[in-house]
């Protein structure tokens, strides 16, 4: 570590995006690493500590609000002021974070040197740059910076979560089945412009189980249920669901799929966690943000004059999503279901005369 004492307390600021914070995963470890006598401490949005529940490495979460006012940053600032007092990671760019870190007291504080926050850290990591310029670089390789700066170990190991067991058994036998388990993720938190047309899935979804007897089972979350519903009735075959929607369910049903096939979303970045092979239809948002060494499978994307824009919603004709046919998704979903050990005979939908 670059600062002059070894923590016992290390507070960790996580990225907000359920994405992001799972490439954010190999950083916290390698801080774990350098330190495994110190008391870590993961702080982030509700949905962030959810996801990172169960790894044996964070020893405590602190859910914060999702745009804390001034009376609440100041309170959560006091109630981490123990977890902060050597160590303050910032892994997120805001001012806020970097400010909650200074609020609460860290004498060292490391993060990025971005959005004029410089002042409030006491070492500041330069962004990737190319000609001066900042540029897009795989995330998990962004934060493992951060934490080398703060005296973090890598291990050269990818994306972690841990899923709740009895929630494993739970969904093992509600989808218990013969043919691959293949996981639908339709959603896409940032915005439409990153979702792939509903009625796709779909069709991808029937394709699958005509060809290989798949069973599908479609992940959505809080606001996606209309995205839910135009699967659900555009589909010819029935797809499973979990019984209830939350983070453990995803990463309980993600650990049992054979393949994930989605968005570029929170969804891909899980089931590189746990090994899965992704078939991802990106459209809007650029590659270099999410290409990494640890995902299996394939990433489906066209080059188009307008891309790719960062826009949650797109200003023309999402020609950089609807451009990317069923017939192409399901082929590269078939060729990863290919290297995956077979379940057993595919189920029939007729039988033969």
């Amino acid at each position: 570590m670059r600062c002059a004492d070894v923590p016992e307390h290390l507070l960790a600021l996580a990225p907000n995006w359920v994405g992001d914070a799972v490439m954010c995963t190999p950083a916290l470890r390698a801080l774990k690493n350098a330190f495994p006598q110190a008391r870590l401490t993961v702080a982030g949005r509700a949905a962030v500590c959810a996801l990172l529940e169960g790894l044996p490495w964070v020893d405590a979460l602190h859910p914060l609000p999702a745009r804390p006012g001034t009376a609440e940053l100041f309170r959560h600032a006091r109630a981490l002021a123990p977890a902060a007092c050597d160590l303050a990671v910032v892994f997120p760019h805001s001012f806020r974070a970097a400010l909650l870190a200074r609020l609460a007291g860290a004498r060292h504080r490391i993060g990025h040197d971005r959005n004029g926050r410089g002042f409030l850290l006491t070492e500041r990591v330069a962004p990737h740059r190319v000609d001066g310029r900042i540029t897009p670089v795989y995330m998990a390789f962004e934060y493992l910076d951060v934490a080398e700066a703060a005296g973090g170990k890598r291990d050269g190991l990818g994306p972690e979560l841990a899923a709740p067991e009895a929630l494993r058994a739970e969904l093992a036998e509600r989808f218990a089945g013969e043919g691959p388990l293949v996981a639908l993720a339709p959603g896409a938190a940032f915005g439409p412009s990153k979702q792939w047309p509903a009625e796709r899935f779909a069709a991808l979804a029937d394709h699958l189980h005509e060809r290989r007897g798949a069973r599908c089972v479609l992940l959505t979350g809080p606001g996606e249920e209309d995205t839910r519903r135009a699967v659900l009735a555009a589909a010819r075959h029935p797809l499973l669901e979990c019984p209830r929607q939350g983070l453990d369910m995803l990463k309980a049903a993600v650990s049992l799929a054979d393949l994930l096939a989605g968005n570029d979303s929170g969804p891909r970045h899980v089931a590189v966690a746990f090994g899965k092979p992704v078939v991802c239809v990106m459209g809007p948002t650029s590659p270099a943000y999410t290409d990494g060494p640890w995902e299996r499978g394939r990433v489906l994307r066209i080059d188009v004059d307008c891309g790719p824009c960062q826009q949650p919603v797109c200003a023309t004709d999402h020609r950089c999503m609807t451009g990317i046919s069923v017939d192409a998704v399901a082929e590269a979903a078939l060729a990863a279901l290919d290297l995956q050990p077979p379940r057993g005979p595919a189920p029939r939908d007729e039988e033969p005369a």
